[in-house]
Formats: structure tokens, sequence, C-alpha cells
């Protein structure tokens, strides 16, 4: 693009400073790292401490592996994946990156998990339907929220 039409594009009388003003006056497509949601906590490294205390159960569960360390492997994982878990929810719902499918695959898994711990005995493509059913309808739901909370962008 020449310089002329490239005028143009920009607006014709315009100063470099008035449209570099502009420029830093529109918003901004993607935050830097600094600019992460911040935790409703301050500055407590939660989730790093979570994810930590979910390692260590886990290695404690390896390396005594009997029916306590069977249990302290479960519970290091659900430790370590709530910590991840409750980052991807501030993320998502700050518009700061998608976690769409990840949020969508955790509703369903908890739906299904509780149909199937409290109810009777189900057959399992019954409950590969509701899956898909709770997945597809929490996707949606969740790609409008993160369309409305980034400024229109499906993903980040």
């Amino acid at each position: 693009m020449g310089r002329r039409s490239r005028k143009r594009a920009t607006g014709a009388g315009t100063t470099r400073a008035e449209r570099d003003a502009a420029r830093r006056e529109r918003p901004r497509g993607r935050r830097s790292t600094d600019e992460r949601p911040p935790a409703p906590w301050g500055n407590f490294p939660l989730v790093e401490l979570l994810v930590l205390a979910g390692i260590v159960l886990m290695i404690w569960g390896v390396v005594s592996w009997d029916d306590d360390g069977n249990l302290r492997f479960g519970a290091g994982l659900a430790v370590a994946a709530l910590g991840g878990l409750e980052l991807s929810v501030r993320e998502h719902f700050a518009g700061y990156r998608s976690h769409t499918t990840l949020l969508a695959g955790v509703a369903a898994f908890v739906v299904v998990s509780a149909l199937a711990l409290t109810s009777g005995p189900y057959q399992l493509w019954i409950l590969l339907v509701i899956a898909l059913a709770v997945f597809g309808g929490t996707f949606y739901s969740l790609r409008r929220v993160f369309q409305q909370r980034s400024g229109g962008l499906s993903f980040r």
C-alpha cells in the first residue's frame, strides 16, 4: 500500500500524534500476562498451593501404594484439579481466555457422576446421552458468556 492510499485509509489531515492517541484509546485485543484477572483473595497464592498440595498427595500415594495410597493419590488429583479449575473459571468469566470446552466437560462429568452415584443403575448409553446434552448446553452458554465478557471474541 502506497503512502497516498495509506494516508486516505487512516484519514487525511491527521497527524501522527493524533493517530497514536486514537490507537491508545482503542480497546486492545489481548491482555498481557500482567493483566490477568485478579483473584478475589488478593495476592495470596491459593491456586499454586492447591496444586502443590495435590502433587505432594499424589507422590505420597504412589510411594505407599496400598488402599490408603489409592485414596491419597485420588485426593491429590482432585485437589490439584480444583486449583486449575478455579483459575479456568476466573479467566473465562473475566473474558481473558476461553476455557469453554474444559468447563463444559467438567459440568457434564459432575452431572453424570452425580447421577451414577446417587441413582439406581443406568445403562451406559443413557449416561452418554445425558453427558452430551449437558456438555452441548453448557458449551453454548459458556461461549455466549465469554463473547459478552471479551468484547465479541468467541475464543482467545
